[in-house]
């Protein structure tokens, strides 16, 4: 039941989201903007119109978008989103998420090498650049928060902060915090790392892979894509916000799970928004260096961890 419960509730929220986020932008920005509803709208739209596939590409490139979908679909019926009592939490572990979203990573990247167009070869390299520094920091900032555990089950990490909020507030927790903050933001190619909005080719990371894509396929990978959105941020804060998640399979638990699960998801994608309607994209070999301060965040949350157990 809650499984099941939680995953309707991230695919119903996922396109809304992204919705929020430009909804957010628009407004800051002084534009009237299409509503939180338009992605849900595009996706309609796209869902009935006919894929075609570029000439000289594989099953490779068929076969991506349900591969892209079907492993982030995974990580939002097992993660502890709405409860951390979900019969499927014990599969919810560190190395099995991060493997999954490193699986749809790599099959979005074999997709845009299949195609044999010069940007999908270019967003394939800088796609695997980003994920390459970028996994290893999701790695460590895990080991600090599985530490005080003694597991690397996600549901165990929640449901420890959700019964002790001191632990939340200690130095390994906080650095982990900052390290997978950043990490997130470029898991989801937001800026400063990429720009979902952007129509310069030479800029582009994950648009550059998917400008073959049309009708079912392209609807797919842009589900797939807000989802992932969803699923990085709902991961964030309730490993770092744990409170108002279900504890129990009660039905009156699980209403305020979802409840609180959708505002926390919602405040802290409109402060994501509204920070980047004031930076800018970084250029791309500045990324390395963004991704390796993380990462030292993520050794120093480690090495707290230890230090402090």
């Amino acid at each position: 039941m809650s499984a099941v419960l939680q995953l309707v509730v991230l695919v119903v929220l996922a396109p809304y989201l992204v919705g929020l986020l430009r909804q957010v932008r628009a407004s800051m920005e002084g534009r009237a903007g299409a509503g939180i509803g338009q992605p849900w709208r595009d996706l309609r739209k796209l869902f009935r119109k006919e894929p075609i596939s570029p000439e000289g590409s594989s099953w490779v490139f068929v076969a991506t978008p349900a591969v892209l979908t079907s492993t982030t679909l995974v990580i939002a019926a097992v993660g502890p989103f709405v409860a951390t009592v979900s019969p499927l939490a014990g599969i919810a572990d560190l190395f099995a998420v991060v493997a999954l979203l490193l699986l749809g990573t790599v099959a979005l990247a074999l997709a845009g090498l299949d195609t044999g167009t010069a940007f999908g070869g270019m967003g394939a390299s800088r796609e695997i650049t980003v994920a390459a520094l970028a996994e290893p920091t999701i790695l460590l900032a895990g080991f600090a928060l599985s530490a005080r555990v003694g597991s690397t089950n996600l549901a165990a990490i929640v449901d420890l902060g959700n019964q002790s909020p001191a632990e939340v507030l200690s130095p390994a927790t906080l650095l982990a915090a900052v390290a997978l903050a950043v990490v997130v933001i470029a898991e989801a190619g937001r800026l400063p790392v990429d720009n979902p909005s952007t129509h310069l080719e030479l800029t582009m990371i994950h648009e550059a892979m998917v400008l073959e894509y049309s009708g079912r396929d392209l609807a797919l990978v842009e589900f797939a894509s807000a989802l992932r959105l969803t699923v990085l941020l709902g991961l964030w804060v309730n490993l770092f916000v744990p409170w108002g998640i279900a504890t129990s399979a009660s039905p009156v638990a699980l209403a305020v799970g979802v409840v609180a699960f959708v505002v926390k998801v919602a405040v802290l994608g409109a402060l994501l928004a509204a920070g980047e309607v004031f930076m800018a994209k970084l250029r791309l070999f500045r990324v390395p260096e963004l991704l390796a301060g993380s990462f030292l965040f993520g050794v120093l949350a480690v090495s707290s961890s230890f230090f402090l157990a």
